[in-house]
């Protein structure tokens, strides 16, 4: 009987409280006079376009929840602490490479896959941000605890959701300095390889092991594709076959198929059912003239292909300098 009842009066209980919170949340909107219960602009809003539609937003927020890597990574990188954030599969649930000093204090709100709505009730946000395409189907039930900004995908167009999130926090010249910065030590980068003629005949590869999952090889149109971009480097013929540009699926038979000049790779699970300890240690990969040479390098997951954000993006501009001018 506790099996079959218990499911359905946490559903009713959920729903209560989000009840509560739209209410809260209706109450609490202002009416653009500047008067909320702090003063100054607490009450204050501000359309911000998503793509779930118009979403009036707090003229400056302050408790803000988010619910992927890369919303995380823009609020660190303009200067915000967010309150919430999904787990990460590290030992503080946060991505390791972030600054612990700026991150300090997030509470975590669940898995990125199922976000736990009454633990970001419990952190009372004044805004929360995340993606259509791993939230969408949420929509209705996050928008009821707070105004939820959502772009509509992730990876590729990280540039321009960052801006979407530097709009929705009132931190545009933060995020002006931020994107200046890196695109200095993107050039930085590129004259440190020899310039653009030299970069650009420097064939990059970036391989993924997922356990679970087929090995991939990824193409341009994804995030790391576009750092690759920035620094002027190359890519190997085969990258055009990866569909819609973002990835071409390989077995460990057809790991040959990554020869480049430099490969990059890394692991997401465990090594030995992502294949990666597998092909790692097989003749196929180690016969490829970059492995040979001492040209694959192994590379954080986290930072490399969920980093997605200038936070994670000049970090790796640092590895990717380090590993082709050794």
């Amino acid at each position: 009987m506790i099996s079959k009842t218990f499911p359905r009066r946490r559903a009713l209980a959920l729903a209560s409280v989000l009840t509560g919170a739209l209410t809260l949340t209706a109450c609490g909107s202002g009416d653009g006079d500047g008067k909320g219960e702090g003063g100054g602009d607490a009450a204050k809003t501000r359309t911000v376009k998503t793509a779930m539609g118009d979403v009036q937003v707090p003229d400056t927020p302050q408790r803000v929840v988010v619910l992927d890597t890369a919303e995380l990574d823009s609020v660190v990188t303009l200067g915000v602490t967010p309150v919430g954030a999904t787990r990460f599969d590290t030992p503080t649930g946060l991505p390791a490479h972030l600054p612990a000093e700026k991150v300090k204090g997030v509470k975590t709100v669940g898995e990125m896959a199922d976000p736990n709505l009454e633990a970001i009730i419990a952190l009372k946000p004044d805004v929360i941000l995340t993606s259509k395409l791993r939230h969408g189907d949420k929509y209705a039930e996050l928008k009821k605890i707070a105004p939820t900004v959502m772009t509509e995908t992730t990876g590729l167009p990280w540039k321009e959701n960052f801006l979407v999130h530097a709009e929705v926090l009132n931190k545009k010249a933060e995020a002006q300095r931020a994107i200046d910065a890196y695109t200095a030590r993107a050039a930085e980068v590129t004259a440190a390889l020899g310039g653009k003629e030299k970069a650009a005949r420097t064939e990059v590869n970036m391989v993924r092991f997922i356990e679970g999952s087929d090995i991939r090889i990824y193409g341009k149109e994804n995030y790391i594709g576009t750092i690759l971009a920035d620094v002027g480097l190359g890519r190997p013929a085969i990258t055009e076959k990866a569909e819609d540009g973002f990835m071409l699926n390989v077995s460990p038979e057809k790991i040959d198929l990554a020869a480049a000049d430099v490969i990059f790779h890394s692991t997401i699970g465990d090594p030995k059912k992502a294949k990666a300890t597998e092909v790692l240690g097989g003749p196929l990969w180690k016969n490829i003239p970059a492995v040979k040479a001492g040209k694959a390098h192994a590379v954080t997951d986290e930072l490399w292909i969920q980093g997605i954000g200038y936070t994670a993006a000049t970090l790796i501009l640092g590895e990717l300098q380090t590993a082709l001018t050794a």
